[in-house]
């Protein structure tokens, strides 16, 4: 019979498509009855996700303005890693100066363009200059 509804002996009509999975089923697909236990796993910490994560990655560690500027020659940086590109990077020496410097580094077709900013900047405890 090449028809979806089959009439069985008592009229009744039934559609082995139904939408009730529990009526139909198609051999090698039945579906299995699962216990709710299966669904609520514990989540336990490890020692890695117990740790705060880096203040960087050590990608962004090395960045254009961590490298010595030359004068002389111009194309003496290096090329900047593909890490380092599109993020925003914040000068952090530890003799603290009054001006902070902002750099980002964005990459132009061939070519490689470095924004830096400087900004002064006014610690607590000291005057204005």
């Amino acid at each position: 019979m090449n028809s979806q509804f089959v009439v069985d002996l008592n009229s009744k009509m039934n559609n082995p498509y139904a939408a009730n999975p529990g009526e139909a089923t198609v051999m090698g697909f039945e579906i299995l009855k699962t216990s709710d236990s299966g669904y609520n796993n514990v989540y336990t910490l490890t020692e890695d996700e117990s740790r705060d994560p880096p203040e960087a990655p050590p990608q962004l560690q090395q960045t254009l303005l961590s490298y010595p500027t030359n004068v002389g020659s111009p194309s003496s940086l290096p090329l900047p890693q593909s890490a380092i590109l599109n993020h925003l990077y914040i000068e952090n020496r530890e003799p603290q100066r009054s001006v902070v410097a902002l750099g980002f580094t964005h990459r132009f077709r061939a070519k490689y363009v470095t924004a830096v900013l400087y900004k002064p900047v006014q610690r607590r405890g000291t005057t204005s200059i």
